[in-house]
C-alpha cells in the first residue's frame, strides 16, 4: 500500500481516543465517575506502591479517530507541517470512512489500560492508570494537567510501540517534554519517565511464539516447502532506519531488532512442532514520496513471490504491532487478505498481542523494573532475544532527522 502521508504515522501507527474518563475503574466500588476521582489520587506517601516513587502510569499511543468528523482533522494534525493538502489526506481518510470514522485502537488501548489496571491491583499495587494520545482526544497533556490537578507529581508511561526508531521511541520522547513544558508553562510541575522498548523482553517474543506456533497448527498445512511464516512491521524511511538506534552503535537495530525477533520465533515455532519452518521479514504501511527509499519488501509484493515458487499456504504474524488497529486490519486484513486470495494462497493471520495475560504480566514487570531503577535499586533487566534497551537512552539515540526538538527520558 502506498498512502499519501509524508512521514510515517508511527509503527504503532493505529490512532485512538478516549472520552473524559481516563483512569481503568475499580471494580464493585460505586459508579464510574466517582470511583475515576477517587482512584486519581496518588497513594499515600507511607504506602508502598510497588512502583513508587511514581504516583500513576500513563498509557501513551498515537491517536485516532472516533467518528466520521474526527477524520480529517485527524489527519491534519498528524501531517501538521508537512505540507500535505488534504486531497492527498482524502485517500488515507477513506480507509477510516469505510469503517465509519472510528479507529479500533481505541477502544484497544482501553483493554489494555484495564488490564494493566488489573494486573497492578492483582499485585497490591494501588497506582492508578491513565490514558492519553499523542494525535487526539484524550491528549497526555490534558491527561497529565488533570493528573497533576489531583496530585500525581511523577508518572511512568508505558506507550504501545515497542521497538527502536524515532517514530517509534524518540517522537513518544518529544510529545512528553512537550507536555511537561506546557504545563511548566501553567506553574504545573510534573516529571515523566518511561519503561523501556520492550521488544526485546522475553513475554513479547514468548507469546508471538507461543501465537505463531498456534497459528502454524491451525493452517492446516503439513507440507513445510508449501508453508511460509510472513512476518510483519510498519515500514520506515531506510534514512530512519540506517539511524535508529543509540547514537554511538551501528543503526539499523529497528530492522535488526525485527529480524532476531522472527528468527527466534521461527526456531521456537519449528522445535515444539517438529517442523523446519521459513520465513521472512516484510512491511507494510509504506507512506510518503515514491522518491524516498523505505524499508522493503511490502508485504502484498512478498506474498505475490511465494505465490510463484508454488507455496500454498502463509501464516501472516504482525509482530509490529501489539493490537489490531489500522494498519492490521486494512493492511493486513484487507489488502494482503484480497492479495492472498487473488494469488490462491491460504492466509492466517496470527493475533496480535493485546491483553494476552503473558504479555501484560511483562508490562508490569517492566514497570516494577522501572520503579527499582528510579530508586536507585540494582536491576538486572531479562532480555530475549538480544539486550534490553535502557530506559533512560543514550544521547543521539533514534534522531530526529527533520529537525531538533527537545526530548525526555534521555540523555539528550
Amino acid at each position: 500500500m502506498t498512502s499519501p502521508i509524508v512521514e510515517p504515522p508511527d509503527p504503532t501507527v493505529p490512532p485512538g481516543d478516549q472520552p473524559a474518563g481516563h483512569l481503568a475503574p475499580e471494580p464493585l466500588l460505586g459508579d464510574a465517575s466517582t470511583q475515576e476521582s477517587a482512584d486519581l489520587e496518588p497513594a499515600p506517601e507511607t504506602e508502598a506502591t510497588g512502583v513508587e516513587p511514581y504516583d500513576a502510569v500513563l498509557l501513551m499511543s498515537f491517536g485516532g479517530p472516533e467518528s466520521m468528523d474526527e477524520v480529517m482533522p485527524f489527519l491534519r494534525r498528524v501531517t501538521a507541517g508537512r505540507g500535505v493538502p488534504d486531497e492527498r489526506l482524502e485517500s488515507v481518510a477513506e480507509h477510516y470512512y469505510a469503517r465509519g470514522g472510528r479507529s479500533p485502537i481505541n477502544d484497544l488501548n482501553r483493554d489494555l489500560q484495564k488490564a494493566l489496571h488489573d494486573e497492578l491491583r492483582r499485585r497490591g499495587i494501588p497506582a492508578p492508570v491513565l490514558f492519553g494520545n499523542r494525535n487526539s482526544e484524550p491528549f497526555a497533556t490534558d491527561v497529565l494537567r488533570d493528573a497533576h490537578d489531583a496530585g500525581v507529581r511523577r508518572v511512568v508511561a508505558v506507550t504501545t510501540s515497542a521497538y527502536s526508531s524515532y517514530s517509534s521511541c524518540r517522537q513518544y520522547r518529544e510529545d512528553i517534554a512537550a507536555a511537561i513544558e506546557a504545563l511548566a508553562d501553567e506553574g504545573r510541575v510534573i516529571e515523566v519517565d518511561k519503561i523501556r522498548q520492550y521488544a526485546t523482553h522475553p513475554s513479547f517474543t514468548r507469546v508471538y511464539a507461543r501465537l505463531v506456533t498456534d497459528a502454524v497448527r491451525a493452517c492446516g498445512q503439513p507440507d513445510d516447502d508449501r508453508l511460509r511464516i510472513v512476518f510483519v512491521t510498519h515500514s520506515i524511511p531506510e534514512a530512519m532506519d540506517d539511524t535508529s538506534g543509540p547514537g554511538d552503535g551501528e543503526g539499523n537495530l529497528y530492522e535488526h531488532q525485527h529480524d532476531e525477533i522472527a528468527h527466534v520465533i521461527l526456531d521456537e515455532a519449528g522445535v515444539t512442532l517438529d517442523r523446519n519452518l521459513s520465513g521472512a521479514l516484510v512491511y507494510c504501511s509504506r507512506s510518503g514520496s515514491p522518491h524516498t527509499p523505505w524499508l522493503e519488501p511490502d508485504v502484498n509484493d512478498h506474498l505475490r513471490e511465494l505465490a510463484r515458487k508454488g507455496v500454498t499456504d502463509v501464516v501472516v504474524a504482525p509482530i509490529g504491532f501489539i493490537s489490531d488497529h489500522m494498519e492490521v486490519v486494512h493492511d493486513l486484513d484487507t489488502e494482503a487478505a484480497e492479495t492472498a486470495a487473488e494469488l490462491g494462497l491460504r492466509m492466517t493471520r496470527v493475533p496480535t498481542l493485546g491483553v494476552d495475560p503473558e504479555f501484560v504480566m511483562g508490562l508490569v514487570d517492566l514497570l516494577e523494573e522501572r520503579a527499582a531503577e528510579a530508586r536507585g535499586e540494582a536491576v538486572d533487566p531479562a532480555a530475549w532475544p538480544g539486550a534490553a534497551m535502557p530506559s533512560v537512552c543514550r544521547a543521539g539515540c533514534c534522531p530526529n532527522l527533520r529537525v531538533a526538538k527537545p526530548a525526555a527520558c534521555g540523555m539528550d
